[in-house]
């Protein structure tokens, strides 16, 4: 990592939670970041969010309407792999705002960044060693218990035409994405930790942190 633009050494310093949607990696980065007195990073939030100003700019920037697409444009109108395919490919610019985010980071242990934009192939480079990171997916059995109990993942909350259609799309699209996930993880050799709803938050929280103990030191052994 010779020429990573890195002033405060946060991101040479970073752990990183990758993987799918609903597979349980805010919890588990909480549950590590406070045991181990990390600093945790949650993408989901600050890319629905604080980026929103940089994504009007770039679409203004590009000469792309300003406007968000509608929610049918988004969730009803297209298949599910041209969905996979469009988020895929924003994940790389999406990457660069939230290295920015933890650039401006200085905490005395590592931060813990966690979110499903945090690809593989886009942290991987940034790794001097593999334990990292660690990319954490569902089995189906539990996406569909995670559809049924987590009111966020069983509903699309957006005024969509037809609710159906646009939940079983958004699901489809999760899945290929997810799948991507796993297979640029495992040529990578970065480890996939598959989370089938039989071990508690906590023991799977426990075996992250297994897999982070290198990078934990001292905090590891208190």
């Amino acid at each position: 990592m010779p020429d990573l633009w890195d002033p405060h050494g946060s991101l040479r310093r970073a752990l990183w939670i990758g993987g799918a949607q609903w597979s349980g990696k805010t919890t588990v980065s909480e549950l590590v970041a406070q045991k181990y007195g990390l600093t945790a990073y949650h993408y989901d939030y600050h890319d629905a969010r604080g980026h929103q100003d940089r994504r009007i700019a770039r679409r203004v920037a590009l000469g792309e309407p300003v406007a968000d697409p509608t929610p049918d444009q988004v969730w009803s109108d297209r298949a599910p792999a041209e969905m996979a395919a469009e988020t895929l490919a924003g994940f790389p610019v999406r990457f660069e705002w939230a290295l920015d985010d933890l650039r401006a980071l200085f905490t005395g242990r590592p931060a813990i960044a966690e979110g499903w934009g945090l690809r593989p192939e886009l942290v991987a480079p940034l790794l001097d060693s593999l334990r990292r990171m660690v990319v954490l997916v569902p089995t189906e059995e539990f996406r569909q218990h995670q559809v049924r109990t987590l009111p966020r993942a069983g509903t699309l909350n957006a005024p969509v035409s037809d609710p159906a259609r646009a939940q079983a799309n958004r699901l489809a699209r999760d899945r290929l994405i997810a799948d991507d996930a796993v297979r640029n993880a495992r040529r990578l050799g970065i480890r996939v930790i598959e989370v089938d709803g039989t071990r508690d938050a906590a023991a799977v929280a426990a075996e992250v942190a297994e897999h982070f103990a290198p990078h934990l030191g001292a905090a590891m052994a208190a």
